[in-house]
């Protein structure tokens, strides 16, 4: 698949999320959305970014946002972490990888010389009508989801 970039149309998004619900990205036609990938629930940066966007829910829902945040975890395990971090956005299970790799964020990644396939943590920034409006890769987290906020009020 070639890279997701702006003015790209949004690849279908139907994907499991934490509370046994199901997350529909055409169903959301209308609206803003932000998703965001992560590599691993509860692990100290994907929790800090699940923290951020959590705290800036308000302003998200304010400017017209839904936020889901996606990784390969299994649904129960995202309903943890939700709970225990008392997370307020949505959080999508790809268990089967099959939005990771159409959303072109499940890439080679180097760890001290090793080599291996994870998420790159990315974010899309999806319009009212379901086109991509700005893209983040290779987040840092550190600031990240307010940025994200302005970029979404300015859309």
């Amino acid at each position: 698949m070639s890279e997701l970039t702006q003015g790209t149309p949004a690849p279908a998004l139907s994907i499991a999320t934490d509370g046994d619900g199901n997350f529909d990205l055409a169903a959301h036609k209308g609206k803003k959305v932000v998703v965001y990938f992560y590599p691993k629930a509860d692990t100290p940066g994907c929790t800090t970014e699940g923290l951020d966007f959590s705290a800036l829910a308000d302003e998200f829902a304010a400017a017209d946002t839904v936020v889901i945040g996606i990784s390969r975890d299994p649904a129960k395990k995202l309903e943890k972490f939700k709970a225990k971090h008392d997370l307020k956005v949505i959080l999508g299970s790809d268990e089967d990888g099959i939005v990771t790799e159409a959303w072109g964020v499940w890439v080679l990644k180097k760890l001290y010389g090793r080599e291996y396939m994870g998420i790159e943590r990315a974010t899309f920034l999806v319009d009212r009508s379901g086109v991509i409006q700005q893209v983040w890769h290779n987040v840092k987290v550190r600031d990240h989801a307010a940025a994200v906020l302005e970029a979404a009020r300015a859309a």
